[in-house]
C-alpha cells in the first residue's frame, strides 16, 4: 500500500529534525528497552536520560530523538505507544504498592493473558512499578479450579503433588464443590502453603481467615484475596490478606501520555 507520507515529505527528503520526548502527565516511566528497539528498527538516532522505574513529572522530558521527517511521525505512531503502556501499568503497580504500604505483597499475574505481541512488555512494566508477576517464587505448583475439577478434588489434586516437596503450593479457593471453610480445611490438611480465596467476596476472605486461625496454622499459611480488587480497596484489604492479586486494576491501567515535539532541523 502506497504510504501518503512519501510523498508530503517528498521536498524535505534528506533533511533531519531533533525531537523532544516529553510526559504528558506524571507517572513511573517504563517500555524503554522496547523503545529502543523501535528506534533501531526505524533507524533513528534515540538518546534517553531517564531509565525504567524513575519518577516522571508532567511535561518533564526523558529524551530526544534525531530522524528524517517520515520517521518522526512513525516514531509517534511506534514508540510512543510502547512507552505509554508499558508506563501506565508501571504508575498503577507503583500506587497499588504504595497504597498496601508494606503489609500486602501485590501481585499481577494478567500478563499471561496478553496477546504474544506485548506480553513481555506488559510483565516488565508490572515489575518496573514494583509489583510481582507470580503469587510466589519458582518452584511452584497453582492448582486452580480446572486442576482440581480434572485430579477430583483439593484432597486429591495435593495428593498429586505429593513428591514435589521442594515445591510451593497453591490452591485456588472458589467454593463450587463445598463451602469455603470446607475448602480451606482440606487444603490446609493437604499440605498446601498459600491459600488464593479468588472469589471477590469479603466474606470468603473472612471464612478462610477464621477458619485458619480455628486450627492454629494462620501464621504458618499465606492467604490470597483476588476477584476484581480495586486499588480504593488495597488499605482495607491490606490489613487482613497477605497477598492481593490485581489483574484489570494494573493491566488496563489508563496509558501514561507522551508527546513528540520537534524542536529544531538537526542539518
Amino acid at each position: 500500500m502506497r504510504d501518503i507520507r512519501d510523498d508530503l515529505f517528498r521536498s524535505i527528503y534528506g533533511r533531519r529534525f531533533r525531537a523532544a520526548l516529553t510526559a504528558e502527565r506524571a507517572g513511573v516511566l517504563a517500555g524503554t528497552e522496547a523503545a529502543k528497539a523501535q528506534a533501531d528498527e526505524l533507524g533513528i538516532e534515540l538518546e534517553l536520560c531517564k531509565a525504567d522505574g524513575e519518577e516522571l513529572m508532567h511535561g518533564e522530558r526523558i529524551g530526544t530523538l534525531v530522524a528524517a521527517a517520515k520517521q518522526v511521525a512513525l516514531a509517534e505512531e511506534r514508540m510512543i505507544g510502547a512507552l505509554a503502556k508499558a508506563s501506565g501499568i508501571a504508575t498503577a503497580a507503583r500506587t497499588a504498592v504504595l497504597m498496601a504500604d508494606g503489609r500486602a505483597e501485590i501481585v499481577s499475574g494478567s500478563w499471561k493473558k496478553m496477546p504474544p505481541q506485548i506480553k513481555e512488555l506488559v510483565r516488565g512494566a508490572i515489575l518496573t512499578g514494583g509489583a510481582n508477576c507470580r503469587i510466589a517464587e519458582q518452584p511452584m505448583i497453582y492448582l486452580d479450579k480446572n486442576y482440581i475439577r480434572m485430579l477430583g478434588s483439593i484432597p486429591q489434586a495435593l495428593a498429586a503433588c505429593a513428591s514435589f516437596r521442594e515445591y510451593t503450593k497453591v490452591v485456588q479457593l472458589r467454593g463450587e464443590s463445598a463451602t469455603v471453610a470446607w475448602e480451606t480445611q482440606a487444603a490446609v490438611r493437604g499440605g498446601a502453603d498459600i491459600l488464593m480465596v479468588d472469589t471477590g467476596a469479603r466474606e470468603d476472605l473472612e471464612c478462610c481467615l477464621s477458619e485458619l486461625a480455628a486450627m492454629g496454622c494462620r501464621g504458618h499459611i499465606k492467604v490470597a484475596f483476588a476477584g476484581n480488587v480495586k486499588l480504593t480497596d488495597i488499605p482495607e484489604l491490606s490489613e487482613r490478606a497477605d497477598i492481593l492479586c490485581i489483574g484489570k486494576e494494573i493491566v488496563d491501567a489508563p496509558l501514561l501520555d507522551w508527546k513528540l515535539d520537534v524542536m529544531r532541523e538537526e542539518c
